[in-house]
């Protein structure tokens, strides 16, 4: 019988948990719910896979699993408890009724751009969190970003540093893939130390999906997409959805910049340039009220002209809805000939 199957699983476990059944699969661990024997609740069970087990091994396992466990943040999904029985390799999170990123694209294809930017703004500050205490996740993507009461829950820290102290060579022989192609930084992808920057690339990755519903590298195969990563920039987020702030593009432009060096040096700074006033404010209508002309004969009322343009800019700055631009930029196209396309 193999060690993750869920009838050993639940041998293993049966003094503390009852499993249910699999609610999640991936190349790292399956993901089982279950019933919290001694307190009478709902929880996942992850259960790392057997080959991936044997390599990180049940030492550093349990060490590293401790460590994350200290991870205490409002958007970091906590650990309950974590062991090795029968060689089964688990840890236990709370069960969340939510959904995760995924099954929300799934359903929607896009997320509204607020809605995206929260998201995306609060894992940030989850990341940040873990990087100040020197983890770098290796995984983020929509299946680890899960949505409880509105809020964003990252997921799978426990695994990461386990990883994180393993050996990538040892890992890459078992045929363990440590991350997601769709969501690799370059770097990572090559199997080259990654640092708070890889994590950041792969949100951006994250957020460019919620908002355009595409991935920015898509390819029908793991080599596909990595080739196209380490080739291609990633597309201009407004060329696909044109109601992204410009603010916003500028932040994941450079979030998903293939040099580590050109990206945000942390999780804080992306976030930081995701900030909602920026994003409203880029996204706000923008007007210019040129300067007026004097059309009579008399250069005397000259300045009846120029009295009009500073009043109708000061009227139409009362509409909190739209930016206008200042007296001081427009008057400098006063008696100038120039083309609307050339003043804008």
């Amino acid at each position: 019988m193999q060690p993750d199957s869920p009838a050993n699983i639940d041998v293993a476990l049966g003094h503390r948990y009852t499993i249910e059944r699999e609610i999640g699969s991936g190349g790292m661990a399956t993901v089982y719910l279950a019933n919290d024997v001694k307190y009478h609740r709902k929880v996942a069970v992850k259960v790392l896979r057997p080959e991936l087990a044997a390599t990180i091994g049940t030492d550093r396992f349990l060490r590293e699993i401790e460590t994350a466990s200290r991870l205490n943040h409002p958007h970091i999904l906590p650990l309950y408890d974590s062991g090795v029985t029968d060689e089964v390799f688990y840890f236990v999170m709370p069960y969340v009724r939510g959904e995760s990123v995924r099954q929300k694209l799934t359903r929607e294809t896009q997320l509204s751009i607020s809605d995206a930017v929260d998201i995306a703004r609060q894992v940030a500050s989850a990341l940040e969190f873990a990087h100040r205490e020197g983890i770098i996740h290796r995984d983020i993507k929509p299946e680890n970003i899960l949505l409880h009461e509105g809020e964003a829950m990252v997921t799978d820290f426990g695994i990461a540093l386990a990883l994180q102290s393993a050996s990538v060579g040892r890992l890459t022989q078992t045929g363990a893939l440590v991350g997601t192609p769709e969501y690799m930084s370059p770097e990572q992808s090559l199997g080259e130390p990654v640092d708070a920057r890889s994590d950041v690339y792969s949100l951006g990755c994250v957020l460019h999906e919620m908002l355009t519903g595409e991935l920015p590298h898509p390819g029908a195969t793991a080599m596909a997409v990595i080739t196209k990563r380490l080739t291609t920039p990633a597309p201009a987020v407004r060329r696909i959805r044109s109601a992204v702030p410009a603010s916003v593009e500028r932040a994941l432009m450079k979030a998903l910049a293939r040099e580590p060096a050109d990206r945000f040096d942390s999780a804080a700074s992306f976030a930081d340039a995701l900030s909602e006033r920026e994003a409203v404010r880029a996204s706000l209508p923008c007007v210019a009220v040129l300067p007026f002309t004097n059309m009579s004969a008399n250069p005397e009322n000259e300045y009846f002209a120029d009295g009009i343009t500073e009043d109708v800019i000061a009227q139409l700055s009362k509409i909190r809805a739209l930016k206008v631009i200042s007296r001081t930029s427009v008057m400098q196209f006063k008696n100038r000939e120039q083309s609307l396309r050339d003043v804008g």
